[in-house]
C-alpha cells in the first residue's frame, strides 16, 4: 500500500472519479446510508489516498483547523470491504495523522467517529469526549486526539 497527500487541485479526474466511487460504495451501498457525499468540503480537504496495484482503495480527507472543528481532523474514513481483512484501516490513519503534524504542524486531531469504531479509532489514541449522536442516521462520537 502507498499513501499519497493531495490537495483537491492536484488530484486528477481519474483519481476524483476512484475516490467518489469508493466513498459511494462503502458509504451510500453497503452502510444503505442516503445522504450528500459531495458536501462542498473536498475543495479544502487534504486528500490521503491509499493505493493498491494502482487503484484507490483507502482514503480519507482531512481539515485544518476551523476548517470543520477547532482543531484539525478526519473525516471520510474509508477502505475498500476486500482490503479491509489486511489491516489498510490502522495505516491509512497512522498515514492521515502523519499528514496533520506535516501539514498542520500539530498531533491534536478532533473526528467524528462511527460509534462501532470506537476502539479502533482509541487503539489510535483518540478518547472519547461527550455523548452519542446520529450523523446521517449513523450513531457516532467525538473524539479526540492530542
Amino acid at each position: 500500500m502507498n499513501f499519497i497527500v493531495k490537495t483537491f487541485q492536484e488530484l486528477t479526474t481519474s483519481e476524483l472519479y476512484e475516490i467518489l466511487q469508493l466513498r459511494s460504495e462503502v458509504f451510500v451501498v453497503e452502510q444503505d446510508c442516503v445522504y450528500q457525499d459531495i458536501d462542498g468540503k473536498d475543495q479544502k480537504a487534504l486528500h490521503v489516498i491509499g493505493n493498491k496495484e494502482g487503484k484507490i482503495v483507502a482514503y480519507t480527507r482531512l481539515f485544518n483547523s476551523g476548517d470543520y472543528f477547532e482543531t484539525p481532523s478526519i473525516g471520510r474514513v474509508v477502505v475498500k470491504d476486500t482490503e479491509r481483512k489486511f489491516g489498510y484501516g490502522h495505516d491509512l490513519i497512522k498515514a492521515s495523522i502523519n499528514a496533520i503534524v506535516d501539514n498542520y504542524k500539530t498531533s491534536k486531531i478532533t473526528i467524528s467517529a462511527q460509534v462501532y469504531l470506537k476502539k479502533f479509532y482509541k487503539s489510535h489514541g483518540f478518547i472519547k469526549i461527550g455523548e452519542e449522536y446520529l450523523e446521517d442516521g449513523i450513531p457516532h462520537i467525538k473524539m479526540v486526539r492530542s
